[in-house]
């Protein structure tokens, strides 16, 4: 089973009662199941996508944004969520997440980034686009400008949408 990166868009409201069930669950069932409609599987877009815009020159604001889109936030201790035996990210860290005015900030700055830009920074040929993101990114089904324009867009779509209805989001990796 791979790993990959999860996010959820949720009203605070809604994690405030998963928070609530798993403190008084003996289990510490925390009942976790936003709706799929409100999930995204990036994959393992988030270190490739990095490395996209470092290789072209994205400035530090944008980076920075993009890297909190797919790494969230420590702030809010989702540790109940990484509790055996119903932990949502057992093979990795405790889950994150990004508040409201995270989620708008970065939806903006998400906004802002031109990835048919940077994309065009990358060398014509596959291998050698492959070779200058790494990760084994020659290897991406459809290539790597494809995999990485399409998990992009998806990102910024979810960020706009959760900004859009006032959510948080939560990521890990499971």
């Amino acid at each position: 089973m791979a790993v990959t990166l999860q996010l959820a868009r949720i009203p605070a409201e809604y994690l405030a009662a998963c928070r609530n069930t798993a403190s008084t669950s003996p289990s510490r069932d925390h009942h976790w199941e936003p709706p799929a409609c409100d999930a995204l599987d990036l994959d393992w877009a988030p270190v490739p996508l990095a490395r996209l815009s470092e290789a072209a020159g994205l400035d530090e604001v944008h980076l920075g944004a993009l890297r909190r889109a797919t790494a969230g936030d420590t702030t809010l201790d989702l540790g109940f969520l990484n509790t055996g035996p119903h932990a949502i990210a057992p093979f990795g860290p405790d889950p994150t997440a990004l508040s409201v005015s995270q989620v708008a900030r970065v939806c903006e700055l998400l906004g802002q980034i031109d990835i048919s830009a940077l994309l065009a920074a990358l060398p014509i040929d596959d291998l050698e686009a492959g070779s200058v993101i790494g990760y084994g990114a020659d290897q991406f089904t459809g290539g790597p400008r494809e995999y990485l324009l399409t998990h992009f867009s998806a990102l910024r779509d979810f960020y706009t949408d959760a900004a859009r209805r006032h959510l948080l989001v939560v990521l890990w990796w499971g």
